[in-house]
């Protein structure tokens, strides 16, 4: 998930929270460069040996095959540079999300803000919303379902229910 920082003072003397979310990404772009120059050579060995013997139909099913894996490898390599912070203090909650596209930075008052996990039917995934009169921010998309049931016990307690501002 992430690292919740310990309360702190942030440089005015306010007494705030953090919680930094970061997505589970251990694959390297090293590790997925070998990774697919290993599948690489063994799609196009194979797919080789069938043009050899007559079967060329098989190669241009074989790079649509590599370009997918590529697409999907590019893909999962984005996913880490995106991130979450939210920080709390006794007036507001400020949440920010870094992305390859910017950051985005929404500010709530800590006293009208809410915590919300949804629980949506069948096999779709929860989603946290944090918000006030109306504007809602999703947050921790990219975490497990555990991870973010954990995050919205901890919102509850830091953020508190709306007209409610509990000690942080």
């Amino acid at each position: 998930m992430g690292a919740d920082a310990d309360t702190a003072a942030d440089g005015i003397g306010r007494t705030l929270r953090r919680i930094e979310l970061l997505p589970n990404c251990s694959l390297t772009p090293g590790g997925a460069l070998f990774f697919f120059a290993g599948i690489a050579t063994v799609s196009l060995t194979v797919a080789g040996f069938f043009v050899l013997s007559g079967f060329w139909p098989v190669l241009p099913f074989a790079g649509l095959e590599l370009a997918l894996l590529g697409w999907a490898l590019g893909s999962s390599l984005k996913r880490r540079h995106y991130t979450q912070s939210i920080e709390i203090d006794a007036a507001q909650v400020v949440v920010e999300t870094r992305g390859p596209g910017g950051v985005e930075r929404t500010e709530y008052p800590r006293h009208w803000a809410s915590v919300k996990l949804t629980n949506p039917p069948g096999w779709y995934p929860a989603r946290l919303l944090l918000g006030s009169h109306g504007r809602m921010t999703e947050i921790g998309a990219f975490l497990t379902e555990e991870e973010r049931r954990r995050l919205y016990d901890r919102l509850k307690v830091l953020v508190g229910r709306t007209s409610e501002s509990p000690g942080l």
